[in-house]
């Protein structure tokens, strides 16, 4: 296997499961990234702020025990992020609460850019810098992949620039396809016309995806989105899909 370096930037959380559960788990985007990569043998950095608690020591060391390096990881005063998790019987969640903590505000700094410019691929999570980190690495020529449903804020959501887009369906058949038409539309550097954007749609199972038509730039297809789930809490939740929007030529990574 060819090994690989990778960064995973942006948000980590403590996730806060209420009773009956009553746990707490190191989770968020950029992490569980991380950690997986890890866990498959590449070479795996995290670029992110903890805050100067418990919780943040609790998940630099995490990581590291993971094999991810934390060179990188910021020490910044103030609350590590979390969220309150409630779990319905059916075992879907719900976010009660959300303290983005010090993630919020976080931004690599110009040496760490510098750095993140030598990886093989960099996976943005949950960042609120508007897409100035997205667009940075993409004008230097490194492939770029990020979860558009984490950043729901219209400032910081947005495609140009990735190599890769990845996005969750919502729960409703209409609401699934009009997810994927969005995310398929907003990949591609030059959008689709209404025409263009038109394709077969499949349903495979609890997921809905959109095959290529043949006039599209971009294809898709559906994946286990562990990276959106908590890092170490698959066993107890039901494993859900995403959609990925590629860039032709781009499928070396996956």
């Amino acid at each position: 296997m060819k090994i690989l370096r990778f960064a995973a930037v942006g948000d980590n959380c403590i996730d806060r499961f209420q009773p009956p559960l009553s746990q707490s788990l190191v989770g968020g985007n950029a992490v569980n990234v991380a950690v997986q990569l890890a866990r498959l043998g590449h070479g795996s950095h995290y670029f992110g702020a903890v805050g100067s608690d418990p919780a943040g020591q609790r998940t630099r060391h995490l990581l590291a025990d993971n094999g991810v390096d934390v060179t990188h990881m910021q020490e910044r005063f103030g609350v590590t992020a979390y969220t309150e998790i409630d779990v319905l019987p059916s075992g879907d969640r719900v976010f009660a609460f959300e303290d983005f903590g010090v993630c919020a505000g976080y931004k690599p700094d110009a040496d760490e850019i510098a750095v993140l410019k030598t990886m093989d691929h960099v996976h943005v999570g949950w960042i609120d810098d508007g897409g100035v980190l997205r667009r940075t690495l993409a004008d230097a020529g490194i492939s770029v992949s990020q979860d558009v449903s984490v950043n729901a804020d219209p400032v910081n959501l947005g495609t140009e620039g990735l190599t890769i887009a990845f996005g969750s369906p919502a729960t409703t058949t209409q609401l699934r396809k009009t997810c994927c038409a969005a995310c398929w539309n907003a990949a591609c550097r030059s959008p689709l016309s209404p025409e263009a954007a038109r394709g077969p749609w499949s349903a495979m199972e609890d997921k809905l995806f959109r095959s290529g038509s043949g006039r599209s730039r971009w294809s898709t297809r559906p994946v286990p989105a562990t990276a959106s789930l908590p890092a170490f809490s698959q066993p107890v939740l039901r494993v859900c899909h995403c959609l990925i929007a590629l860039r032709p030529g781009a499928t070396g990574l996956l």
